[in-house]
């Protein structure tokens, strides 16, 4: 894809932004494992970087998915995964079905707020017994008059310690797996930064192994009330509506691996010039010289399986298959890349604040959340003819 001199403007604010406010804080919100979501997203949405493929009618730039590619690139330049992670949550993950098929009224109370950086997002669809598998999700809500009443849980929950509200997929109806669920808008906080809506509890914040500034939670509903107007489209279409919304975030994942994954390799070079071992130095190395030029490859592979899925995706075309491999691959070379170049860096690279060693545990994500690789190659596999359903005729 050919960028325009409006792409290159949204990334040189977005970097302007992230040299100026989210880089020189990120190694002391790693150490408080969390960063300041609201202020944060604040700054981005005044810069209407929160919003660039949402409706002009509630403060979206009406853009193409390539400027949602393009931010998802550029966010690789934050030195840590977490922060472009809760902030992809808010672009991409939350809000596609919201903006897609939500009412003018939920998009007014919901939406726009989220656009502008009023409000912060999470989507609700982990749970403890079912993470790839969302079918299998038992989170229920049971009709009271005009309202739902929500009781469940929800784990791994991206920025759920600081949202507002939640995009929660949930049993509506008692029929087949597929078509008995509903996306519901659920507040969390009674008013904007308030105290936790009646009926839910932040049962604990996840300790994780990487991902370390971005607020994780397991949340427990119990007869929450929830307007059935703040459901999200037809009800039992929950299902669809999310499998929907995993083609962005699987899109937008693969975009934000990029860079990353160019400035790991790059810092190593850097490294590998200036280290000294045995009378030369690292780099002078032919075998590392060729490693770095493989992992370089790779990456600029699935740059163009990345691009090429996203020209797809805005041609109207059904993107599930190279959604899925740009998805598989980013998590495989986010996982080789750090491991390869932390392995250069010797002991340097098994420190904490290290380009290398963070990516190494941020990345190892990647192959875990938003479908798992195993998930990914299921889902290739039936695009190519090569499985079945469980109960499908040969």
């Amino acid at each position: 894809m050919q960028l325009t001199h409006e792409h290159e403007q949204v990334k040189d604010t977005l970097k302007r932004y992230i040299d100026e406010h989210i880089n020189p804080h990120v190694d002391a919100w790693e150490d408080a494992q969390a960063f300041p979501a609201h202020e944060v997203f604040k700054g981005l949405g005044e810069l209407g970087l929160l919003g660039l493929t949402k409706p002009v009618e509630y403060g979206g730039m009406g853009l193409d998915y390539s400027y949602s590619m393009v931010m998802a690139e550029t966010l690789g330049l934050i030195r840590c995964g977490g922060v472009p992670m809760a902030i992809g949550v808010q672009t991409d993950m939350c809000t596609p079905a919201l903006a897609r098929f939500g009412s003018d009224a939920l998009k007014r109370e919901f939406l726009a707020p989220a656009i502008a950086g009023d409000m912060v997002g999470c989507i609700g669809v982990s749970e403890p017994g079912a993470g790839s598998d969302v079918s299998a999700i038992r989170s229920r809500a049971r009709k009271d008059g005009d309202d739902y009443l929500i009781s469940g849980q929800k784990m791994w929950i991206t920025n759920s310690l600081q949202a507002d509200w939640m995009c929660m997929l949930v049993n509506t109806g008692d029929g087949p797996p597929h078509k008995n669920k509903s996306l519901v808008m659920v507040p969390m906080r009674e008013g904007r930064n308030g105290k936790l809506t009646q009926g839910i509890e932040v049962a604990r914040k996840i300790r994780k192994i990487g991902m370390d500034s971005s607020d994780t939670g397991l949340i427990y509903f119990d007869e929450v009330r929830v307007p059935q107007r703040n459901r999200i489209g037809e009800e039992g279409q929950g299902f669809i509506y999310q499998m929907q919304q995993f083609q962005e975030e699987r899109l937008w994942a693969a975009a934000n691996a990029l860079t990353a994954l160019d400035e790991c390799i790059r810092e190593t070079i850097e490294w590998a010039r200036e280290r000294r071992m045995f009378g030369s130095t690292l780099l002078d190395q032919q075998w590392v010289q060729f490693k770095l030029v493989e992992l370089q490859t790779e990456v600029e592979a699935l740059r163009a399986l990345t691009w090429a899925a996203g020209e797809r995706y805005i041609a109207g075309d059904d993107v599930l298959q190279w959604a899925s491999m740009a998805k598989l691959k980013a998590g495989r070379l986010m996982r080789q890349v750090a491991d390869t170049c932390l392995q250069f860096w010797g002991g340097m690279g098994y420190t904490w604040e290290n380009r290398a060693g963070r990516l190494y545990r941020d990345g190892r994500l990647a192959s875990i959340g938003g479908g798992a690789d195993e998930v990914m190659m299921g889902i290739i596999a039936k695009t190519m003819g090569m499985a079945r359903r469980p109960g499908q005729a040969a």
